[in-house]
């Protein structure tokens, strides 16, 4: 009975595996930068169910939409050490945006039809997220 048991997990784990692989073939490709590296994307499903499984896999995570909750793309991004520095500016061109940055304090702002937001966090540890609505 066990080695039937066993045969029935077969697929499962197989299907599993694939779904993995699907969803990070659904990824942006990546774009290095100074100390980092960053990817936008979320549009459309399969990309942006990879881009919010990938959420937990990276330092910083960034989330973008109006205030009614719809999606928004084409936000000016500028991280920055918060002590000064060389930091990561970008166009996010979807919604969800993650980037690998080293642990350290950073100022994050994002701009959209003229209004700026800033959020300051600390990467180190586990995963963080700064969510912008315009």
């Amino acid at each position: 009975m066990s080695s039937y048991r066993s045969f029935l997990a077969l697929p499962a784990a197989l299907l599993a595996l694939c779904t993995a692989g699907l969803a990070q073939a659904q990824m942006p490709a990546w774009t290095e930068s100074g100390a980092g590296r960053y990817v936008c994307g979320g549009i459309g499903s399969d990309e942006s169910t990879a881009m919010r499984a990938a959420m937990a896999s990276h330092p910083l995570s960034l989330l973008f939409a109006r205030a009614d909750g719809a999606y928004l793309a084409s936000v000016a991004v500028q991280v920055r050490p918060a002590n000064g520095g060389a930091g990561l500016s970008l166009r996010a061109d979807g919604p969800v945006c993650l980037v690998d940055l080293p642990a350290g304090a950073y100022v994050v702002e994002a701009t959209f039809e003229g209004r700026t937001q800033r959020r300051e966090v600390t990467l180190g540890g586990a995963p963080r997220s700064a969510d912008f609505r315009f």
